[in-house]
């Protein structure tokens, strides 16, 4: 799919680097015409004849070659549909942010007229720094894209985000979000997601919810409006402040009971659904109008239930209309998973566990088993979150 597309890849100095040759195999396996610039640090992780052997393009370092002939920094950025910058470390995001051009990536870079994609590798510590969160929201003010480094172990041994994004996933973002390939099957397709958790109000200052940030929702509807489809978000309050690649009908609700009345609302006419919002099963029988003191050892919260959205969305299927749940277990997870899918009247559901390192609720990364309603089972490893969307998506086209 990125047949004769030209792709600058710059790679920083990072251990991460070592991923590059496979980047670069696939990416000349997907038909593109590949050039790679590597600053001098890269140089000491993989060597420029390994990239300049798969990409069979000369590897550029400097802005001369050996023979005096000139590597013109326009020249490459004019040459480019896409310019990806993976690994991208610490200091060279620093020097994009602030418009530093002292190697010919970051010319390069200064000079680009294509997207540009960077996919950030360091420590956790440098990656969670405040410095580095600011210089990369920086870069996306700038509109480049930014693929986020996923979670895992890292080569200090400690283990967090901070890895570079595995290429496969890499492919699957250029592919999707920056050349925006349409799926026959999806285009103008109305879809319907749900995303994020629900506030059920204690008092006007309390509430109870849980740890969902709503990412893997995003990461759906993303996936799905580049592949062509019209996409409605019902989002419930999280931290997470997502920005789309494309138009999304965004619907903002805080608990449960506005959750569900916007989806009943926009449930009719749509050919997908997606609930991928952790919902509160109950909610406080009542809500006190003021701040509940302390006062006394304990207090009593009567709890009532909530109206249940899948199952009610699963009683007004219309023919035609595909419905898909979550399912995050802490034990029996396939048995509870199986029996909500009947239950429910779901035609797939995506079973996460709490007990998977790196999956669940805040990571960048999943790991997910679907059951449809015929019951096949496809179980996959950990992955960003983005690559598990697109597998959820590739069930989803199965099932049209």
């Amino acid at each position: 799919m990125l047949a004769d597309k030209n792709i600058l890849l710059g790679i920083t100095g990072s251990i991460a680097a070592y991923k590059c040759a496979i980047l670069v195999r696939l990416l000349v396996k997907q038909g593109a015409n590949v050039k790679v610039i590597m600053t001098a640090a890269a140089q000491q992780f993989i060597t420029p004849l390994t990239l300049s052997t798969l990409s069979k393009n000369p590897v550029l370092t400097s802005y001369a070659d050996d023979n005096g002939n000139w590597n013109s920094h326009v020249d490459l950025g004019l040459w480019a549909d896409a310019m990806l910058i993976a690994p991208a470390s610490a200091n060279t995001i620093a020097k994009m942010a602030h418009g530093q051009s002292d190697n010919l990536l970051t010319a390069t870079y200064l000079s680009a007229r294509c997207p540009v994609i960077v996919s950030p590798a360091m420590d956790l510590d440098m990656y969670q720094h405040p410095s580095t969160l600011n210089n990369i929201e920086r870069l996306r003010s700038y509109g480049n894209l930014i693929i986020p480094a996923t979670y895992g172990e890292l080569a200090s041994g400690l283990v967090g985000e901070g890895r570079m994004a595995e290429p496969e996933d890499i492919i699957h973002f250029l592919d999707n979000q920056v050349f925006n390939t349409k799926h026959e099957k999806l285009a103008g397709k109305k879809v319907l997601i749900s995303a994020g958790p629900t506030q059920e109000p204690i008092d006007p200052v309390r509430y109870i919810s849980n740890h969902s940030t709503g990412k893997m929702g995003f990461a759906l509807a993303q996936q799905l409006l580049n592949l062509g489809a019209t996409v409605t978000l019902i989002k419930g309050p999280t931290s997470q402040n997502p920005t789309f690649n494309g138009s999304i009908n965004i619907i903002e609700v805080g608990t449960a009971a506005e959750m569900y009345t916007a989806a009943i609302q926009e449930f009719a006419g749509k050919d997908i659904t997606i609930m991928a919002a952790a919902v509160a099963d109950y909610t406080p029988a009542e809500v006190a109008d003021k701040k509940i003191k302390k006062e006394g050892q304990d207090i009593e919260l009567h709890m009532v239930k909530t109206q249940d959205i899948l199952a009610e969305l699963g009683r007004n299927k219309a023919k035609g209309q595909l419905l898909v749940g979550f399912a995050l277990e802490t034990n029996d997870e396939e048995k509870n998973a199986k029996a909500k899918l009947k239950k429910k009247n779901l035609d797939l559901i995506v079973l996460n566990s709490l007990g998977d390192e790196g999956a669940g609720f805040g990571h960048n990364t999943n790991k997910v088993t679907l059951i449809d309603n015929k019951g096949t089972k496809k179980q996959f490893e950990l992955k960003s979150k983005t690559a598990v969307a697109i597998d959820i998506i590739n069930a989803i086209v199965e099932q049209l």
